[in-house]
């Protein structure tokens, strides 16, 4: 394991649903935040056929309250939503396209998402098909915002900035965050999804969960608490 470089200033994350980045990702925010970087989310969609026992309009209200939340909770302010379906994301051009456009927008030198490989891991399931299409398309859109003869109808200019990419919860992840002192932020950010979890019908502990989790890529990192990231550079 090797740390994640943190001689950077602003950072953009880029997931399919609310409750992506919470899982741990948002304690890496927290730190990055409370450090006095500059950190927005983009979110594909609003996750409205989340909850199979409530009606989509509702459900995309709730969460995207609840995401407001989260974010509020590791110190970020600026949440857009790009409003494409849930649970019907393909990876594409139009999908690249929007990503890149967010990423021209918003300028980062740092791009976060989530697991874009077929699994999270040996025997730990089969990943969704909206985080496989989300995540290839946010590892070939870094390179399409930078190519200024690529999407040349975006009136957002060019951005040649991004130094890496960052995918939590990937099988191959070899980078870590310490985020030791800061599970505390990203435990409030885990459970601002209170609704979706009680929908989900799960008795689901974000304390536990997240206290364990990170204690565990911890020991695998050498340090108290960390969350690990598959890096890929640009």
């Amino acid at each position: 394991m090797r740390p994640v470089a943190e001689d950077w200033q602003r950072a953009m994350t880029i997931v399919a649903h609310p409750d992506d980045l919470e899982y741990g990702a948002s304690t890496a925010v927290a730190k990055w935040t409370a450090a006095g970087k500059s950190v927005v989310q983009v979110l594909a969609t609003r996750g409205e056929a989340g909850i199979d026992s409530m009606e989509p309009a509702e459900v995309m209200r709730i969460r995207t309250a609840e995401q407001i939340a989260a974010a509020e909770a590791v110190g970020v302010s600026t949440v857009e939503f790009l409003d494409q379906p849930d649970g019907m994301l393909e990876y594409g051009l139009p999908l690249r396209r929007l990503i890149a456009q967010a990423i021209r927008r918003h300028r980062p030198e740092v791009v976060v998402s989530l697991n874009f490989r077929e699994t999270w891991g040996a025997g730990q399931g089969f990943n969704m098909a909206d985080h496989r299409s989300l995540g290839l398309a946010v590892a070939d859109a870094v390179r399409d915002a930078a190519n200024r003869w690529v999407f040349r109808d975006l009136a957002e200019e060019a951005w040649q900035g991004v130094r890496f990419a960052l995918f939590a919860g990937s099988p191959n992840a070899e980078h870590y965050v310490d985020v030791t002192g800061h599970l505390e932020a990203g435990i409030a950010s885990l459970t601002a999804h209170q609704v979706y979890f009680n929908g989900l019908s799960q008795d689901f502990d974000p304390t536990g969960f997240l206290t364990h989790m990170t204690a565990t890529m911890g020991e695998q990192a050498g340090v108290t608490h960390a969350v690990t990231f598959e890096l890929i550079e640009l």
